[in-house]
């Protein structure tokens, strides 16, 4: 049995050698020479040949495919490497732009600021069930002169003042919207004052403007500034804007809601008022400046 396996092996071996060689002999002969056996292997060889020409041209085909989709493939990860490269550096980037933004817009405040003032960065807050912000708590404490009482301001406006310092470097900040705040302020417009307290809500930042006489004129959009009233506060910072008046048909007096200039919820860094340097005088107690 493997004798004749063998036998068969070796007839293939030797029909595959000697074909070939028939076919090359038949196309070196000169064409005058050409016999019938020779014309035959020639017209048989025209569709070998096609056969093997495509069959080589979609190997070979098939063979760039695949090279080429391996190159595509290594470009495409690289190139998405280098993209979420890129986005991370870009949201980089935006994160410095916003941030040198806004200690541009708190520089900024420092000049109409009658005192000595320190930049604190938000470090946590506390917040609502409704995600609104109750506390901030700030960077600073008593190795930075930071004490009990000290005003709060934002670029926008007012924020609060200090309620408690927890350590050598923390402290806490009490909002203007709380409800145990109350902030002397001033209408810029016509001059009328009263008192802002805090409605200590739990979905939205509002305030109340209480004690307004009733023959103040006190319009919707006007803006409120601190008074400077009673020293804790400078006057002239900029408090909120009255979204709603209501005058009552008796009684000595009118009430107003605000709301506050400075989205508490976006704080990032304030200014903690250290020092005042001058105690108000009448005249910016009666009006903020313009």
């Amino acid at each position: 049995m493997n004798y004749f396996k063998r036998l068969r092996d070796a007839a293939i071996a030797i029909v595959l050698l000697v074909i070939p060689f028939f076919f090359l002999s038949a196309n070196l002969k000169n064409p005058s020479r050409v016999g019938p056996i020779d014309r035959a292997l020639l017209n048989l060889a025209g569709p070998v040949q096609w056969v093997a020409r495509e069959a080589a041209d979609a190997a070979s085909g098939a063979i760039e495919e695949y090279v080429y989709l391996v190159d595509v493939g290594r470009d495409n990860d690289r190139l998405r490497r280098e993209n979420s490269r890129l986005r991370d550096e870009a949201r980089r980037l935006r994160g410095q732009a916003d941030e040198n933004r806004r200690l541009r817009e708190l520089l900024g405040v420092r000049p109409r600021l009658a005192g000595e003032t320190i930049a604190a960065e938000v470090i946590a807050t506390d917040v609502t069930e409704a995600f609104r912000v109750s506390t901030l708590y700030l960077d600073r404490g008593p190795r930075d002169l930071v004490q009990v009482g000290m005003p709060v301001v934002a670029a926008e406006g007012l924020v609060g003042y200090v309620r408690r310092v927890r350590s050598a470097g923390y402290s806490d900040v009490m909002l203007l919207v709380d409800g145990r705040s109350a902030v002397d302020v001033v209408v810029r417009r016509s001059g009328a004052r009263g008192m802002l307290r805090g409605t200590g809500e739990s979905n939205r930042y509002r305030a109340r403007l209480e004690f307004l006489e009733r023959q103040d004129d006190v319009r919707v959009g006007d803006e409120i500034y601190t008074s400077g009233l009673g020293q804790r506060f400078p006057a002239g910072i900029l408090v909120g804007t009255i979204t709603q008046v209501t005058r009552r048909s008796f009684g000595l007096y009118q009430d107003a809601e605000v709301r506050p200039a400075v989205d508490f919820s976006a704080l990032r860094e304030v200014l903690v008022l250290t020092t005042m340097s001058q105690v108000p005088t009448d005249r910016n107690r009666a009006q903020a400046p313009e």
